[in-house]
């Protein structure tokens, strides 16, 4: 009886070391899909945790100089269209300034919640992408340089992505830094107005879903 116990005992430390190790592979298996700076780890491992969708998508975030008009830039990567969709790849591009009052300053140093918020939307896009097929893809960029209100469908289209899965704290902090701060230049504010949801919409969104 104490020999079958100890038995026991070690099969269930041995099938506790097992299931940490898968547990383990998987994990490295689903961060491999993901390729992100250190400087935003914090901010993107938590914006994607609310999109589980996108677990095994392949996702690489990419500090850039400048963006037109744009604080971040979710897009595929063309050549990857025409692979099967599971193989399709993914870019996020963030600008490496923001503007304030006319100074230039990192968006790393903007605060935490409002970056994740920013991310959160991008993986809207992300999520809205994949629904797509590869022509389908191609024409919804063709429409969005060229079409204006295409591209408030778009980002509109993104905000209610990342509010449906359950982010709208955080799309409400980054509304509420940029419309609500002094300092940030009124263009970008009516851009933002123009084309975005209001913290009015999310809320009727959160109460609809």
């Amino acid at each position: 009886m104490l020999n079958f116990k100890v038995n026991l005992i070690k099969n269930k430390k041995l099938l506790l070391v097992i299931l940490l190790i898968f547990n383990s592979i998987f994990s490295m298996k689903a961060k491999q899909y993901h390729t992100y700076p250190d400087s935003i780890k914090k901010e993107v491992e938590l914006a994607l945790n609310y999109f589980p969708q996108l677990e095994y998508v392949n996702i690489t975030f990419k500090f850039k100089l400048d963006i037109k008009k744009s604080t971040m830039q979710a897009q595929p990567d063309f050549k990857s269209l025409f692979t099967p969709r599971a193989k399709r790849k993914y870019y996020i591009f963030i600008s490496e300034k923001f503007k304030i009052s006319g100074q230039e300053f990192k968006t790393v140093h903007i605060p935490s919640d409002i970056i994740t918020g920013w991310i959160g939307h991008e993986l809207g896009h992300i999520l809205d992408y994949e629904e797509r097929g590869t022509f389908n893809l191609i024409w919804y960029g063709i429409k969005y340089l060229y079409l204006e209100n295409h591209i408030i469908d778009a980002e509109r289209s993104a905000d209610t992505f990342a509010v449906n899965q359950g982010m709208e704290d955080y799309i409400l902090k980054t509304k509420d830094f940029i419309l609500n701060h002094a300092d940030i230049d009124q263009d970008y504010k009516k851009r933002i107005k123009k084309y975005y949801l209001s913290p009015e919409e999310i809320m009727q969104l959160v109460q609809n879903r």
